[in-house]
């Protein structure tokens, strides 16, 4: 069994490994990067799996802004990547990751949080794409692929440029 760690407890030359492994090592020219460029991710709410002291799993989350046309702004949490070593797909892993970070945001107050990503795999946690529309990022984006959650039902502009919130 596969035990659930902080992932500031890990190494982070194997997540690196791991993220290599399962989205290739030419990952870091996708538009998530782009958009969290400079920020570093939320120990709460990331988390890694490991199992024979091998990180088979991991779940990142980051400190976002959108910055809205109409002035108004507000801070969400950007969910990703999410990674499963390759060899360790299909076993509930990802589901594992992706439910410790939702409990843990709950406990934080069930902060606004956007992904890329599936929208089918991730409509299960809640996520989806009706209200992302009007957000823009710095680098392409399918637009079925931009997804929020807001179970705290937080209000958000509904056009406006998303980018990392890096603290001064």
């Amino acid at each position: 069994m596969a035990k659930l760690v902080p992932l500031s407890a890990g190494n982070a030359g194997a997540v690196e490994n791991l993220l290599d492994d399962a989205f290739g090592t030419d990952r870091q020219r996708r538009t998530a990067y782009l958009l969290r460029a400079g920020a570093a991710y939320i120990p709460q709410l990331s988390f890694g799996l490991s199992h024979d002291n091998r990180l088979i799993g991991s779940i990142q989350c980051w400190p976002m802004r959108l910055s809205g046309d109409d002035g108004h702004d507000a801070a969400m949490i950007l969910v990703g990547p999410v990674a499963v070593a390759p060899d360790m797909q299909g076993a509930g892993y990802g589901h594992r990751l992706m439910n410790a970070m939702l409990d843990a945001a709950m406990m934080a107050g069930n902060p606004p949080l956007m992904m890329i990503g599936d929208a089918q795999y991730y409509g299960r946690f809640g996520f989806g794409a009706d209200e992302t529309g009007g957000w823009r990022l710095p680098g392409p984006v399918d637009a079925h692929r931009l997804l929020l959650r807001n179970p705290g039902g937080h209000i958000l502009p509904i056009c406006g440029a998303l980018g990392p919130d890096i603290a001064d």
